[in-house]
């Protein structure tokens, strides 16, 4: 009788990495602001991240992790959470009478009935017309349509003094960074920049155009990065300093 060959043994098959969850409101009685739960595949271990643009706390977990046991980590942060929360600035939206800083000026807004024309700053004021209940939108375009412009003249200019070339320039509303540059030459900044004094402003371009051509931040970035910005700054730790401290409550307006 001839042997039969053992069957060939199966291999389990590997389970696939579970998905992150999108994130979701996490609802913990007793604090002022909310929180939102949000799991993360990069993640090892618990965080909380506090969000000033929203006005949230975000809780960041790895993939897995129980919405009971996230609960049990804010309650052991408790203290801190508190304390972070009283430090956020107050919410500052873009209503009739409200004092707007457009290049680190302070501005009025001033909702006139009878404005004709576009949005625009006379003495000191920031004018806007239409219906009352759209000064909010008609001033964040007019803000996104000052930094665009702002933005991109200096980008121009400075990216021509080292002969480098922009692809593009995006405007965003980000949260976590104020300017990037991709490898492709593609530039992308925070409209809020426009809120910022000019010297802050022209630092963010100037840094990320410098990355134009040295896409790290090695000492020759530092030094070209210097050389761009010169003119408005003695020095780039001012500007940052400006934004590690005021960063937040730009990300309150609107």
């Amino acid at each position: 009788m001839v042997p039969r060959r053992p069957a060939p043994t199966r291999r389990p098959k590997r389970a696939s990495a579970a998905k992150p969850k999108p994130p979701r409101p996490l609802e913990i009685a007793g604090l002022p602001v909310p929180l939102e739960l949000r799991e993360s595949a990069r993640a090892t271990r618990m965080t909380l991240k506090v969000d000033p643009g929203r006005g949230l706390i975000q809780v960041v977990i790895p993939v897995g992790v129980s919405e009971r046991d996230a609960r049990s980590f804010v309650g052991r942060h408790d203290g801190w959470l508190r304390a972070r929360i009283a430090a956020l600035p107050p919410s500052l939206p873009f209503t009739d009478g409200a004092v707007v800083p457009i290049r680190g000026v302070d501005h009025s807004v001033r909702w006139v009935a009878d404005l004709r024309g576009p949005t625009r700053i006379e003495d000191g004021a920031l004018l806007v017309g239409g219906q009352p209940d759209h000064t909010p939108r008609r001033v964040r375009d007019f803000l996104v349509n000052e930094a665009k412009r702002e933005i991109g003249a200096r980008a121009r200019v400075k990216a021509a003094l080292i002969g480098a070339r922009i692809a593009a320039i995006t405007l965003r509303d980000t949260k976590s960074r104020w300017g990037s540059c991709s490898s492709t030459g593609r530039l992308s900044f925070s409209w809020r920049l426009i809120l910022a004094p000019d010297s802050v402003l022209d630092y963010v371009v100037g840094h990320e155009v410098a990355h134009l051509q040295e896409m790290n931040h090695s000492p020759r970035f530092w030094a070209l990065c210097a050389r761009l910005t010169a003119e408005l700054n003695p020095d780039v730790d001012t500007p940052r300093g400006w934004l590690k401290t005021n960063g937040a409550r730009l990300l309150r307006y609107g």
